[in-house]
């Protein structure tokens, strides 16, 4: 507890974090009140009732940062350019020109990858906003304004959805954490009070063993999350020994510490921006009364295994995509290529190219470890949802779990920020 008190006084004292803090804060209010402009033509009843009913729009709606709940100017959230970061670093591993881009032309060329990510968020931006509002206006929530109108709120949407995307970059470069993530973190988070109080006021001394059994479930998925994200590999090294005149430098024995989970919380967004697309559209072509077309969808949507289905194919992208996002950020030929420059060696390990092998077999190792974990902290709220049948827990579970992992992401920044300030 003193040490934590320590590092507060730190903070407040330290004129550079309280400014990126004070960034990072200004973004997000700045994000949450636009997110309370509704576009015009909205049924704000029906909507409420219609997202009360479906799980997936709530799983939409914390992807979106909360935007969707209301169809407000930023319905759309931070998914375009999510979504085209997803196609981007696959890109990364069918075009050698994109991975020489990404991982081999260093500053410059990140940021010209970014770029083309922003680019391609355009037009993604479109059709994810002509395919919503199609979907609510089929659904009786939208109102039939006619064409122009309707086009007017495309581009209303798609714009929001860009100056969010802007907002989320001023953070990641001026503030504290990743941009994206914090928006996402924000919406769940503005979302909690009401919550809260809906729980409230239905409170009912028969749905206490549910009550039990989230919290349950939260206190695990809390634990899970901090536990995997703190735990760390380390790797021995040795500095080997340089006389330099009359003095005898190096030889000193340290350590590499490897992270069990190296994507922290972007397999969870990234999964369920894959998952979540499909059923939007599913959805909309059961309400779209076009024949068999309707009733292959009805199908699909009444399949009585789908919920299992989609927990083990949420549970496969999870893994998938936590080995995607290792493979991208870290580099293990990289790491042996410093330890050789600054002299240091793995104990019984030749430096160089094996030494970059055997780092890559300890990565693969640990990631699969975290990879599991991660995938069954993310399915476990489907799990108790099926014992449950209240949707609202798998809801919740997944907005849980990246609410943690934002926070440990954010203290970890912090903790790197004082650590610069004492050096």
């Amino acid at each position: 507890m003193s040490t934590f008190f320590a590092k507060l006084k730190l903070i407040l004292t330290d004129a550079s974090i309280l400014r990126k803090l004070g960034y990072m804060v200004a973004g997000l209010i700045l994000f949450r009140l636009m997110a309370t402009i509704p576009l015009p033509g909205i049924d704000h009843a029906r909507l409420e009732a219609f997202f009360s009913d479906s799980a997936l729009l709530g799983f939409l709606n914390v992807f979106s940062g909360g935007g969707l709940s209301n169809l407000s100017i930023m319905m759309l959230g931070v998914a375009p350019y999510i979504t085209a970061s997803i196609i981007m670093q696959l890109g990364t591993v069918l075009s050698p020109k994109l991975k020489a881009l990404y991982s081999e032309e260093g500053e410059l060329g990140r940021k010209q990858f970014a770029q083309y990510s922003r680019l391609l968020s355009v037009p993604l931006a479109v059709m994810q906003g002509v395919g919503l509002l199609f979907f609510f206006q089929a659904q009786g929530i939208v109102l039939d304004l006619g064409w122009y109108l309707f086009a007017v709120n495309v581009a209303v949407a798609v714009a929001g959805s860009m100056l969010l995307m802007w907002i989320g970059e001023l953070i990641t470069e001026y503030g504290i954490g990743n941009g994206l993530s914090l928006i996402i973190f924000a919406g769940i988070v503005a979302s909690l009070p009401s919550t809260i109080a809906q729980l409230a006021f239905t409170f009912d001394p028969s749905q206490i063993p549910l009550y039990v059994t989230f919290v349950a479930a939260a206190l695990a998925i809390t634990f899970g999350v901090v536990y995997v994200s703190e735990s760390e590999r380390p790797i021995p090294v040795t500095y080997a020994k340089r006389v330099m005149g009359n003095q005898v430098t190096g030889g000193v024995q340290s350590y590499v510490p490897l992270r069990l989970n190296q994507a922290g919380v972007m397999p969870i967004i990234f999964a369920l921006s894959i998952l979540t697309l499909p059923q939007i559209g599913v959805t909309y072509l059961s309400t779209s009364g076009s024949g068999a077309v309707s009733e292959i969808a009805n199908l699909l949507l009444t399949f009585p295994g789908s919920e299992v289905v989609y927990a083990v194919v949420y549970f496969f992208f999870v893994i998938l995509f936590t080995y995607f996002f290792t493979a991208i950020t870290f580099d293990p030929t990289q790491m042996a290529n410093n330890l050789q420059k600054n002299g240091a060696f793995v104990p019984g390990v030749r430096p160089g190219q094996t030494t970059a092998e055997y780092i890559g077999r300890v990565i693969t190792r640990i990631t699969l470890v975290g990879a599991l974990f991660l995938g069954v902290i993310a399915v476990l709220p489907l799990i108790i949802q099926n014992l449950t049948g209240v949707a609202a827990l798998a809801i919740g579970g997944t907005a849980l779990l990246i609410i943690v992992s934002v926070v440990l992401d954010v203290v970890r920044k912090i903790d790197a920020q004082l650590s610069l300030r004492e050096y």
